[in-house]
This record gives structure tokens, C-alpha cells and sequence, in this order.
């Protein structure tokens, strides 16, 4: 006797997870398996004590508007050619929607995601939306389970249609602004913490109040350093960068930032040319973050915008508690000063020679 699974999405994404590297392959792409249509017995009503959602003409008995017959029973098949056609005598916004140029992979046939009687879920799902668009969505869907670091996004207030149209939109990926505004409107609140429980700034405030942008956010790619569903890297980041204030250097740990920036800037001790954060030819950048206590980059730079060139901080938060440790860096003509606060009140001077130091390389950073 064969025994039926109620609901073998969990099952087929560990079954996924236990394949060698695969888990690592979904983070880059999303397998879509559409499912026969229609759904034949899911298209059944709920009985009534299971329903907490109905249709309007299904709850009060009028199987007419969208049937032949107005027999409960024996209702007959709807009144025109396809599913859709149906909906849409009804549902008039939906149909204006899917004139758009980006289409959910769905879009033949509405019953592929709801019930058109009652269900347990809002909108008429067939199962809770996460569970559903996985259903379909079978890489995200490993890649959100293997997560180390979640994107609370996907779980929380509208879940997947926090940034997605489930129907259409007129930009990719059927999202329902461009990737950056998105973003941004969604981090623009005070108070938000992240999934390690650490404050995160008002970016929407941060970039208005900044005006040097990093790379990436000048154009307006956040992902190309920050994963949208999940990731294995502290705050969702795309490679290694250090969680801690402090932290001993290592090539690998640093893989977010060498991945557009020049490993030599941070590991070579002497150079002429990589940077102009030296005193003479003495790499400071060396000396930060590989000889004195491992400082990692944010300790001096912010990440997304500051006011000053190379975003320099004014300040950076420090333990704990985020206290604002100031930074009190000043750019001068020959290099730059640092006023007593990580350290006694330091001056460097890029400007003459302190020892022969090799080149290294063209980019100075």
C-alpha cells in the first residue's frame, strides 16, 4: 500500500541539502519545477471548519457567478475557456497587472497558487506563501533552509511579497521597485537591529546626509557584496569579511574586500605606491590591521558613505553597547592627522621616503 505526503516540499529541500555542494550552488540560482495545473482536488472546498478565508460568492452559496449551475453539488464547469478568463471577469486589477512585462512563472492558470472556493491561508493559498513559492522556487527554497544568516524579510510582514509582485511587474525578477530602492526603503528606519541583535543605521538618512558612496552603492548593486535570501557571511555578505572590531589578519577572512581591492594594500609592509596611507614608505595599512591588534577596515572607513574621501569615519561604534568611538582624522596637504582617541595623536607624511620600498603595484588606495 502506498502512503501519500501531505506536503513534500521540507522533505525534497533536505533531500537537496544532502547532496554534496549542493546547498552551495543554490545561493547562485533558483530551480522553478511548475506543478501539473490544475491542482485537481486542491481545487475542492475546504470543509467549512477548516476555511478561515472564502471567496465572497462561495461563502454565500453562489456557485453561479463563476459556474453553470448554482447546485453546490453539482456545479458544472466554469463559464469560460480557462481558468483565468474566470478570474479576471472579477478580478479586473489583477488582469491589468499581468499586461506587465515581467510575468510570474505562474501565470497560466491562477489555480496554480490559489484555491478559488476557501483555504486556511490569506489570499486563498493553497499552503503557507513561503512553503508555496518554494514549492516551485526549489533553490531559494534549500537556500533559505541552509542559511547560517537569515534575511528576515522572507518571514516576517509580507513575507516574499515584502519585495516581489506575485503576478507581474515591469522590472525583473518580478520586484516591485528597483533592487536598490528596495533596499533602501526598507533599512530606512531607526531602531532596526540585525540578526546578530547589533543596531543598523537609517540608510535612507546614512546616503542622504553622505555624499561619497562606495562602488558598489554608487551603483546601486547592494549585491555585490550582500545576498538577498540568505547567506553563510555576517550580515548576509556574499564572501568572508570579519564580524569583530578586532581580528587577526588572514587573506581568506578579508575575501569580501580582495575581491575588488588590492590584497597587497593591507599585506605588503613597504610600498611606494599602493597607498597613500603611508609615513614615507611605511604601509600604515600594514600596520593597522596586520601588526597592531588586527584592525579590520571599518574601523576607520564606513562602508556604505561618509562626507569625507576614501569614507573616512567621524566616528565608528565601539563595543558592545555601540559607544561612538571618534575617529578625528584630518586629510593634510602632505598626508593626514589622527587626534588622541584609538591611539596618542599621530601625523604621517606621504610626501618623502623613509626607506627603499618596492612598488608592489600601480593602485593607490
Amino acid at each position: 500500500m502506498q502512503r501519500s505526503i501531505a506536503n513534500p516540499v521540507p522533505l525534497l529541500l533536505l533531500a537537496l541539502l544532502s547532496v554534496p555542494g549542493l546547498a552551495r550552488s543554490a545561493t547562485l540560482r533558483t530551480e522553478v519545477k511548475r506543478l501539473p495545473s490544475p491542482r485537481g482536488p486542491a481545487l475542492k472546498p475546504l470543509p467549512a471548519s477548516e476555511a478561515k478565508h472564502a471567496m465572497p460568492p462561495f461563502a454565500v452559496g453562489q456557485c453561479i457567478v463563476c459556474h453553470v449551475s448554482n447546485d453546490p453539488q453539482k456545479p458544472g464547469p466554469i463559464k469560460h475557456a480557462s481558468i483565468n478568463e474566470e478570474c479576471f471577469t472579477c478580478h479586473d486589477d489583477v488582469k491589468e497587472i499581468m499586461a506587465r512585462r515581467y510575468k510570474h512563472s505562474a501565470k497560466d492558470t491562477c489555480t496554480d497558487c490559489h484555491n478559488p472556493h476557501n483555504s486556511k491561508e490569506p489570499a486563498l493559498l493553497h499552503t503557507e506563501q513561503v512553503a508555496l513559492c518554494t514549492s516551485c522556487h526549489v533553490g531559494i527554497g534549500a537556500q533559505v533552509v541552509a542559511a547560517k544568516v537569515k534575511h528576515y524579510a522572507i518571514n516576517k510582514d509580507k513575507k516574499c511579497v515584502n519585495c516581489h509582485n506575485p503576478h507581474a511587474s515591469n522590472i525583473e525578477r518580478v520586484l516591485i521597485a528597483l533592487p536598490f530602492n528596495l533596499c533602501v526603503n526598507c533599512h530606512s528606519k531607526d531602531g532596526m537591529t540585525s540578526a546578530d541583535g547589533k543596531p543598523m543605521p537609517n540608510y535612507s538618512k546614512l546616503l542622504g546626509e553622505n555624499a561619497v558612496w562606495h562602488d558598489p552603492v554608487r551603483n546601486k548593486d547592494c549585491s555585490a557584496c550582500h545576498r538577498t535570501h540568505g547567506g553563510e557571511n555576517y550580515r548576509l555578505l556574499v564572501a568572508a569579511y570579519p564580524e569583530t572590531f578586532y581580528a587577526p589578519f588572514e587573506k581568506k577572512t578579508y575575501a569580501l574586500c580582495f575581491s575588488c581591492h588590492n590584497e597587497k594594500v593591507v599585506s605588503e609592509p613597504l610600498t611606494t605606491t599602493l597607498t597613500a596611507f603611508r609615513d614615507g614608505s611605511k604601509n600604515l595599512h600594514y600596520t593597522h590591521i596586520v601588526r597592531e591588534r588586527g584592525r579590520t577596515c571599518r574601523a576607520c572607513h564606513e562602508v556604505h558613505a561618509a562626507k569625507q574621501a576614501k569614507r573616512i569615519r567621524e566616528s565608528v561604534p565601539y563595543g558592545p553597547g555601540g559607544w561612538l568611538l571618534n575617529i578625528g582624522f584630518t586629510k593634510t596637504s602632505t598626508g593626514g592627522t589622527c587626534i588622541k582617541t584609538c591611539h596618542e595623536t599621530k601625523s604621517y607624511n606621504n610626501k618623502i621616503l623613509t626607506s627603499a620600498a618596492p612598488s608592489g603595484g600601480t593602485r593607490a588606495e
